[in-house]
């Protein structure tokens, strides 16, 4: 029996080790391949360049790192009120009926491509903000739309995951002390579980920050400084899915180094997402 557990146990080793093993070949790729251009151009003229001209050999990517900051945090704002809102209205206040039917429809959310999603803000979103604003409707706005949408699953699953880890004590002693169901909610649990809330608009950050498809059709994929939230913009993952297909040489290291960029903002939101609090209320 202990030699047969050894062998599981060697086994879940193993599948960890090749887990880690991936993320590491990936990392030394990418670096690899996209080193070169960063240290030809300069890390902080790469990062801080304004014009994106690979047939000149310029490469900045500000305002590709504009373009997925502001489209995130426009999801963000958007999508957080919303999610956190549905969390606590599945975890305190719908009832189980009601709650089993819209759990069905917050999984679907998550498994829709996200090709779909683009199709959708193509074909209703951008039109929208066209006839609203008089502009060409592809925009930051539309994007932060878009991204909102595809963020909800997890805020929502992760911070109901929270909630619902509460101690039913903090609730019965707040009531006990005369307090109302929504005092409870908003001065007790909510701020109790907000480690793992905070987890999961984080994880929600990463997930918006790296999609490229859907933000790559309702955008407008121009290389120029955003100067509004109607201004059409182009990601980090935007750039890459555009030009990699018939990119050659120092432009598709160029896109690497893109890639390289995209990996450190991706690396520190999982280091802060690890590094929140695991006990709800810590």
């Amino acid at each position: 029996m202990k030699t047969y557990e050894r062998i599981i146990q060697l086994f879940l080793f193993l599948c960890a080790l090749i887990a880690v093993l991936g993320v590491i070949l990936i990392t030394f790729f990418i670096v690899k391949e996209g080193w070169p251009v960063i240290q030809k151009v300069g890390f902080f003229n790469f990062i801080l360049g304004k014009q994106w001209a690979p047939t000149q050999q310029i490469y900045g990517i500000y305002p590709m790192i504009l373009g997925s900051v502001y489209a995130t945090v426009g999801a963000l704002i958007l999508g957080v009120p919303i999610g956190v809102g549905c969390a606590v209205f599945l975890a305190e206040i719908a009832k189980p009926r009601i709650a089993n039917i819209i759990r069905p429809g917050i999984e679907l959310l998550a498994g829709i491509p996200s090709v779909v999603y683009g199709l959708y803000g193509l074909v209703v979103i951008v039109p929208f903000i066209r006839k609203v604003f008089h502009n060409q409707g592809f925009s930051i706005l539309a994007g932060s739309i878009i991204l909102a949408i595809m963020i909800l699953p997890t805020i929502i699953n992760i911070s109901e995951s929270a909630i619902r880890s509460v101690p039913r004590d903090y609730k019965e002693a707040s009531l006990a002390l005369g307090g109302s169901h929504w005092q409870a909610i908003y001065k007790v649990i909510v701020p109790a579980a907000r480690s793992g809330i905070m987890s999961g608009i984080i994880l929600g950050m990463g997930r918006a920050i790296g999609e490229t498809m859907a933000i790559i059709m309702i955008t407008g994929n121009s290389t120029l400084m955003p100067e509004s939230i109607l201004s059409p913009i182009r990601t980090l993952t935007g750039n890459i899915g555009i030009e990699m297909g018939y990119a050659s040489g120092e432009h598709q290291q160029a896109l690497f180094a893109t890639g390289v960029i995209l990996f450190i903002f991706i690396m520190i939101l999982n280091v802060v997402a690890n590094l929140m609090p695991k006990r709800v209320g810590e």
